[in-house]
């Protein structure tokens, strides 16, 4: 019986926390045997050790909703729980659905708003991250660069579009080296408005419950989550001190 992604995907999220996740992107730090060019491998180290504390207290939580989850076998409904998860901490999150097709569906990721202080701060989170770079002829040089993202990506725009421009320039050189065209959907340009396009229509997780239209895997749609909170407060009370 063959093994769907949904299946895939699942396991290596299970994987992932059971060899410890990486509490932060510093923890995802390596050492590479590429002497010949290592611009890459610098670039993508300097960039992951910044890890402000917003990302680094979301992606622990997001670590610890997967973790209580009993089961991930329907992983259509994981934003979903994802956005309740959050909503029971406090803070104000909201779907994000764009209409952005790709030639795979949509990918698994969820878009944040944490406000630390009066300084609202957009997170992005994306739960299958290192996937969606992924060649199907990688030279040895980029497949050891991806497998050094991170699976789940909890960070600032800023962050995710270095992250892009560095390996989309990286996917870019291995595909030339392999000989081969670059497929729209490896693009920068194609990556930067999968994660980071600001059309979106957004809908509270009541909402989500009460709709019988909305399918996270069905048509063009994109999924976001949009998180308001002041960081540091998980009480139940709501007030702003802004």
């Amino acid at each position: 019986m063959s093994i769907s992604e949904d299946e895939k995907l699942s396991q290596m999220i299970k994987d992932y926390i059971e060899t410890g996740g990486g509490s932060t992107f510093k923890d995802s730090c390596f050492v590479h045997s590429d002497d010949d060019n290592p611009k890459f491998f610098f670039s993508l180290q300097e960039i992951m050790e910044e890890t402000p504390e917003a990302e680094t207290e979301v992606y622990r939580r997001i670590l610890f909703y997967l973790k209580d989850m009993e089961s991930m076998e329907k992983l259509n409904k994981l934003k979903k729980w994802i956005v309740f998860r959050l909503e029971m901490d406090n803070y104000e999150s909201h779907l994000c659905q764009t209409s952005w097709s790709t030639p795979f569906g949509p990918p698994s990721d969820v878009v944040m708003r944490e406000k630390k202080g009066c300084k609202e701060v957009r997170l992005v989170v994306d739960i299958d991250f290192r996937t969606q770079f992924e060649l199907s002829r990688p030279t040895p040089k980029y497949q050891e660069l991806t497998n050094a993202l991170p699976l789940i990506f909890v960070g600032t725009e800023e962050k995710l579009e270095k992250l892009i421009t560095l390996i989309c320039s990286a996917a870019k050189q291995s595909l030339k080296e392999r000989g081969l065209h670059i497929p729209p959907w490896r693009k920068a340009s194609y990556m930067h408005n999968k994660w980071l396009s600001g059309n979106c229509k957004k809908v509270s997780f009541s909402e989500l419950n009460l709709s019988a239209n909305y399918t996270p895997k069905t048509g063009c749609f994109q999924d976001f989550i949009h998180v308001y909170q002041h960081f540091g407060t998980f009480s139940n009370n709501n007030n702003s001190n802004c």
